[in-house]
């Protein structure tokens, strides 16, 4: 039977949620890097209509994350989205259990009590992506417990009548941000976590 326990627990692992997604470019924030001025009208995300969500897993089980309080402002400039900004609440987050939600939000994670809020700002939009599917590609400065990054990845973005929208899904090395919380040793902690953001704009 002791000789089960090792190909029991094996068995038990799921792959890296992070493998078959777009993974972002995360870099130290340039020297010159300055706030991105874009031109245009701004207008302001719909909570109700948009989403945040994250997945993250140890080696047995994949968790799914939800940020349930968040705003944002999509910005347009002669028919192009020519800018993108969200603040997270992150004591608005849920997961399906309320212990590891508890643990989540506590300093081995995110540390929402004294970082309550997980930000992002574009600094350039280029049409194109690499990614199929995709549409454009986002550089910006993103913030996650305090640490501030230079992130580049794939998203769509469509301008129409009546709304912006905004859409991507990429994974990031949760190191990057200094949550190096490591788990139990025989059900670690995975490295990547996929985030999924969909943001709408109503024009007004």
């Amino acid at each position: 039977m002791t000789a089960l326990i090792p190909l029991l627990i094996l068995t038990a692992c799921i792959e890296d949620v992070g493998k078959d997604k777009a993974a972002a470019i995360v870099e130290d924030v340039p020297v010159e890097s300055v706030e991105n001025v874009a031109a245009g009208n701004t207008w302001a995300v719909d909570l109700s209509a948009s989403k945040v969500q994250a997945l993250g897993a140890k080696v047995t089980k994949a968790f799914p994350l939800i940020f349930h309080e968040f705003g944002g402002e999509v910005t347009v400039d002669d028919g192009v989205v020519s800018a993108v900004s969200f603040v997270i609440e992150v004591d608005s987050l849920t997961s399906p259990h309320d212990r590891l939600t508890s643990h989540l939000k506590d300093e081995d994670f995110l540390w929402a009590e004294k970082h309550p809020q997980a930000t992002f700002q574009s600094t350039s939009i280029a049409s194109g992506s690499d990614v199929e599917g995709r549409t454009h590609t986002v550089t910006g400065n993103i913030e996650i417990r305090g640490k501030t990054k230079q992130i580049t990845f794939p998203a769509t973005l469509a301008v129409a009548d009546g709304k912006v929208s905004a859409d991507t899904e990429f994974s990031i090395d949760r190191k990057d941000f200094e949550v190096m919380y490591k788990g139990k040793a025989d059900d670690l902690v995975q490295d990547k976590v996929v985030l999924t953001i969909s943001l709408v704009a109503p024009r007004s």
